[in-house]
């Protein structure tokens, strides 16, 4: 919290306990704080404290945001306020069960090997501007990372030359999601994209200090691609390569993530190795706090439905006795 920053309402002093708690706790909850800002500044106005008449009329506020975001919300200043209720009991506390509904989770899309292959060859034609130079290599690069090492796109974008290890061949993401760092060992693919990507930079005379952003544009004097800048170059390669979901939308970039996730999995059916076992790699790797969050991204393709078939089969088929049909042979 800002040493600045003086929550003023009624309910100020409350929320101010409450976010100071949160961050002594290890979490930043920059996000909540602002939205728990924005519910003090409306209290402060309207010089009242928390009810429903209060709490409907601040919800009304945010009815431009879509019903998912305004949940969150809500739900932020519902935990505030059960937080509230330890010291008076009294107090008002709004009913989850009129929140908004959730939205439908968006169907991730599995790429196929072959997609992510036209991707890349497809990134390899793309024609350097003045901003981004090397924009063939830096963008096969980008897909190669996303795929092989399960990055969010904002732990890509906010990588360093210097989170590279050549040596280790290791790469480290700092601080990301859940405010924990890890050290990912790279894919072959991944070391020799990031060894060809450094070695253009070089020979360019690009900025190559330990500081510089790894997916760096000339703007500005020299900085990383923003998420929206990005996200139009990945959009303009799906639809050079024509690669679309089931609903004819495009995939989005986090489907980079699932896909990684899913044929990590599938690697291990065919290796005879035991998935769930793998499980608690797999979170490590992908920067989760907990498997739950690692068995979100593992959605149901059929090649994983055939592979987990298949290796029942093996191990216990032996057990299951044949259906007979009425006085067939038994």
């Amino acid at each position: 919290m800002s040493d600045k920053e003086v929550f003023v309402s009624v309910l100020g002093p409350t929320i101010a306990d409450y976010v100071s708690l949160k961050q002594a706790l290890g979490r930043r909850y920059d996000g909540e704080r602002r939205i728990l800002a924005s519910l003090d500044t409306f209290l402060a106005a309207a010089n009242a404290d928390l009810s429903a008449e209060t709490f409907t009329r601040w919800c009304q506020t945010q009815e431009h945001l879509a019903s998912g975001v305004r949940r969150h919300r809500m739900r932020v200043v519902h935990n505030l306020v059960l937080y509230r209720r330890r010291r008076e009991p009294s107090c008002f506390v709004p009913d989850p069960l009129l929140f908004p509904q959730l939205h439908q989770p968006v169907q991730p899309y599995i790429f196929a090997h072959t997609e992510i292959g036209r991707l890349i060859e497809q990134a390899n034609s793309l024609q350097a501007s003045r901003d981004c130079l090397l924009r063939p290599e830096l963008f096969s690069l980008a897909i190669t990372l996303l795929y092989t090492a399960g990055l969010r796109r904002g732990e890509l974008l906010r990588m360093t030359i210097g989170d590279y290890d050549p040596g280790e061949q290791t790469l480290l993401v700092r601080k990301s999601k859940f405010h924990k760092s890890r050290l990912l060992p790279l894919s072959a693919d991944g070391i020799e994209q990031l060894d060809r990507y450094l070695r253009a930079r070089r020979a360019r005379r690009l900025p190559m200090s330990p500081e510089t952003p790894l997916v760096w544009n000339a703007r500005g004097g020299g900085r990383a691609y923003t998420a929206v800048g990005f996200g139009h170059v990945i959009r303009r390669l799906l639809e050079a390569t024509n690669i679309r979901k089931p609903d004819g939308r495009r995939p989005r970039v986090h489907d980079f993530r699932h896909a990684f996730a899913v044929h990590a999995l599938l690697r291990w059916y065919h290796a005879g190795e035991d998935p769930q076992a793998k499980l608690p790699w797999l979170a490590i790797y992908m920067g989760h706090v907990s498997i739950a969050s690692t068995q979100y991204y593992l959605t149901l393709t059929e090649s994983l439905v055939s592979s987990a078939s298949e290796r029942f089969a093996k191990r216990c088929a032996g057990l299951i006795e044949p259906l007979h049909t009425p006085g067939g042979d038994r």
